[in-house]
């Protein structure tokens, strides 16, 4: 068994315009520092075994504070990315409905093998997440892990724990910075806690 705390980036500006962010190498907005600061205090009372982190700027910037305070390296890992959105990336849905309004309505039909140009299906991605968060559980069998990645990984995760299909819209709250703990065993993923954002609580905007 080991035991993995999840935690989403840090505010970005695109969160806020609620663009398509993707892949997109953004840092944290300075809400984000200031949650990023807070997540830090918060978990310093914990023990962590090992710290990875997604390789985009926004979730290594959210690590940096945590990782001197624990006195843990944050090692990047492409398998933690966000989903792809291919030709959608960096804009706002205003934008995607005048300029690719056949690709939205395709997309909104939640299709989980359906991959926007350029980008990445649900399904891939799914299979991409599970399989890192599976390794990263053989690699540290018995050890507690933090991870710093992305909404749309711990939607997988969520789904995943759950037993629900890919095909949907988002059915969990995923806070910037929020904890989000889960158990591996026996290669099943098991929900702990879920969206603990009491330390951002005068944050999240």
């Amino acid at each position: 068994m080991t035991e993995i705390v999840l935690i989403r980036h840090g505010q970005t500006d695109m969160n806020r315009e609620g663009r398509f962010q993707g892949q997109i190498d953004v840092p944290l907005n300075a809400i984000g520092r200031a949650q990023a600061q807070r997540l830090s205090e918060r978990l310093a009372r914990e023990r962590f075994h090992a710290f990875y982190c997604s390789d985009l700027l926004r979730t290594r910037q959210t690590a940096a504070p945590s990782s001197t305070r624990l006195d843990l390296a944050a090692e990047p890992m492409p398998g933690l990315r966000e989903q792809h959105f291919g030709i959608l990336e960096g804009l706002s849905f205003p934008e995607v409905s005048a300029r690719h309004p056949d690709e939205l309505q395709q997309w909104r039909r939640h299709d989980p093998d359906y991959a926007l140009p350029g980008g990445e299906s649900v399904r891939r991605f799914h299979q991409r997440v599970i399989d890192a968060v599976h390794a990263l559980a053989r690699r540290h069998p018995g050890r507690t892990l933090l991870l710093v990645t992305h909404g749309g990984v711990l939607d997988m995760v969520w789904r995943t724990a759950q037993a629900l299909p890919l095909h949907g819209p988002r059915t969990c709250e995923i806070p910037n910075t929020g904890v989000n703990r889960v158990v591996v065993r026996d290669e099943r993923i098991e929900i702990l806690d879920w969206a603990d954002a009491q330390h951002v609580a005068d944050l999240i905007v």
